[in-house]
């Protein structure tokens, strides 16, 4: 949720691209076939299962899909495919996904690779990274609000891409950076810093509903509007708010301005997505859906 020196930004997203492609390539050469037994397993097939990065996303196309489900979350297909969100912290090994295809059930195992991302070490105010006492209370109640909205289950109600919350969009950087502030480690950032000046205008990434509009310990003035299907798109360290919790809002709607309100070295939004509770890139979401990759195998129409 920081800016981050230009030249070594660059450095870690080329090498951040580069990784993702080659997973993408080999998970195009891989393949893995579907199968509606109860294994998921083919007689004589030996294929290599197809590598996911956490914080992805993948699709299983496909049409007469009724059903997509990963562990014990199910959910319905977008745009005749099962999307399904690889979380940030998705520990590295086989993932098995399901879906219900024409009355037939149908798994498919993707192998989630080694955590990709770097290291960043931030200097921030010592109570923000060891909080005093009194606010530890506060700390646990505002964790607890947001983790109950990750999952919602209300109907879907969005279009991808989604629209990039600033204007122009600045470079995304720092998603999944494991965090270290004042020499000790946090949880590894779970959104994008987009550079701007304060008092630049914020617009919420899609239609849907506030659900939290309010002022957070680490993460300043906060906005998270839920957009159905249990996607969730959050603005964080915003100089002002400017909806209320219960806010029906538009696609494009002025939500607030970029400020340096909580854990930040400086003005910048922080803008996270978390879909079926998972944490996942925004850029993947930001750009053309048909270049999300694809799993399964070729002919799954």
């Amino acid at each position: 949720m920081d800016r981050r020196d230009g030249s070594n930004a660059r450095r870690t997203g080329l090498r951040i691209a580069v990784l993702v492609l080659a997973f993408v390539l080999r998970g195009l050469a891989d393949g893995n076939a579907a199968d509606s037994s109860p294994t998921g397993a083919r007689a004589g097939t030996a294929a290599a299962a197809p590598t996911v990065i956490p914080g992805s996303v993948v699709r299983w196309p496909g049409h007469g899909i009724e059903s997509c489900w990963l562990d014990d979350l199910e959910w319905k297909p977008w745009a005749d495919a099962c999307w399904f969100p690889i979380d940030l912290l998705q520990e590295p090994g086989s993932l098995a996904l399901h879906r219900t295809r024409r009355g037939s059930s149908e798994r498919y195992t993707v192998t989630v690779a080694g955590y990709p991302y770097p290291v960043q070490h931030l200097k921030v105010a010592p109570e923000m990274t060891n909080p005093p006492p009194e606010q530890l209370e506060r700390i646990r109640r505002e964790s607890e609000r947001s983790r109950a909205v990750w999952r919602a289950g209300t109907p879907l109600a969005f279009e991808l891409p989604l629209r990039p919350p600033l204007e122009p969009l600045p470079e995304a950087r720092s998603f999944g950076s494991r965090r270290v502030f004042n020499g000790e480690a946090r949880d590894p950032h779970s959104g994008v810093d987009l550079s701007a000046s304060k008092g630049t205008p914020v617009m919420a990434a899609e239609r849907g509903r506030v659900v939290i509009a309010a002022n957070h310990y680490f993460s300043g003035n906060s906005v998270f509007i839920d957009h159905g299907d249990d996607l969730v798109t959050v603005y964080c360290h915003l100089d002002r708010i400017d909806v209320r919790e219960g806010d029906a809002v538009e696609r494009g709607q002025l939500i607030g301005t970029v400020g340096s309100t909580g854990r930040v070295t400086g003005p910048h939004l922080h803008f996270g997505v978390r879909w079926h509770g998972a944490r996942i890139d925004p850029a993947l979401l930001l750009g053309d859906p048909g270049r999300v990759p694809e799993i399964g195998p070729a002919a799954s129409d």
